[in-house]
Parts: structure tokens; sequence; C-alpha cells
């Protein structure tokens, strides 16, 4: 059976303040590292032949605590954009509890929640799929194919996206899904590369 372990960031300094992050380079705050390093301690026992992460600080500096944490300092990390975070747009830095007042609560959760609808100036969830799942499948899967156990640390719609794909989620399942900062997703693959299980770690 084949292990990849999914990890969405430490809760950042703008998850804190409520706002749109999307792709401002925002650090984590005080809780963010230490939801990296009680990830950390809960992939103990995981030895993992590469990492991969987004090129934003949030994702970056989770996953060199959890490396840090696992004495696994050395690990090969590859850094895309292909991982980064959904763009927000027009809505990057606003607070969303502002934003959902001023163009009211429905829109905003068809916003951050539906799979094909754009805020304006950025990217849908569908969008966000149509970079990380190609970049899944041609770097991410060959390794796993080859027996590698690799690590991934990103963003909540990114990885969203990703669950999606692993999990053959509709449209109206995505909806419901929310990915945990902090929160280390162990998945077991068939030889196809078909999700068999899932949890939390």
């Amino acid at each position: 059976m084949k292990q990849v372990v999914l990890i969405r960031h430490g809760e950042s300094q703008w998850n804190l303040e409520n706002r749109f992050t999307g792709w401002v380079d925002v650090p984590l705050s005080p809780k963010g590292e230490q939801e990296a390093r009680t990830a950390g301690a809960k992939l103990q026992n995981f030895r993992f032949d590469r990492a991969f992460t987004s090129v934003l600080i949030r994702a970056i500096h989770t996953l060199e605590i959890v490396l840090e944490v696992i004495a696994q300092p050395q690990l090969p990390i590859e850094k895309t954009q292909a991982l980064n975070e959904r763009l927000y747009g027009e809505l990057q830095g606003l607070n969303k509890a502002e934003t959902a007042e001023k163009y009211g609560a429905d829109q905003v959760k068809l916003w951050r929640r539906s799979y094909d609808v754009r805020p304006p100036g950025g990217e849908s969830l569908q969008d966000t799929a149509e970079r990380v799942v190609p970049y899944y499948q041609q770097h991410v899967w060959p390794r796993l194919a080859q027996g590698e156990t690799p690590l991934v640390v990103a963003h909540g719609n990114s990885l969203r996206a990703l669950v999606m794909y692993l999990d053959q989620l509709s449209r109206e399942d995505v909806l419901e899904l929310n990915i945990p900062t902090g929160a280390p997703l162990l998945y077991e693959l068939d030889d196809r590369g078909q999700a068999v299980a899932h949890r939390y770690l």
C-alpha cells in the first residue's frame, strides 16, 4: 500500500485576523508554529523520501518546522506555485465578516466554497484544481508509484482540490469539505493510485 501525507499549513496571521489571504505571503501566527510542531510530533514514525510545498512562506515554514521535529531537515523539497492557495483576487486582505456584510453571506460562501464561481479577479476551486491535479499526477504520483512516501504541505483550497481528486468527490460534496490547519492527513493508495483509505493522524 502506498502512502502520502497532506498537511495544510498552520494558522497564518491572516487566518487569525479572519482575512482572505490567497497569494499574499503572510507568515504563520504563534499558534500556527505550534500547530506545525504538533503535526511533526504526530509524524515521528514516518520516514519521508521527498516533500512538496507551495512557494508561500506559511507552507514553507510549516514544512521546515515539521522536518525539524521529525529530524529530517535534509529532505529534498520541491517548491511550486502549482500548490499555492487559491488566488482570491480583489478579496485578498479583506476581513471575511466585513466582506459578508458588504456582499451578503450567501455570495461570500459561493466565492469561498463553490467549485466554479470565481471571486472578483481571482480563481475558482476549479481553476485551482486545474493546476494542482496535473502537478500531483506528473510530480507526486510518480514518486508514490516508485515506492516513495511523499509529504505535501500546502493550503486549504489547493488541498481541497487534491482531496476532491483523490476521493472522487462531486461538486456538491466539495462544498462542505474543510481542511483544518496543521492536521496531518494520511492517504493510502493502491497501485493504480486510487485512494483506499484516509484518516487524520
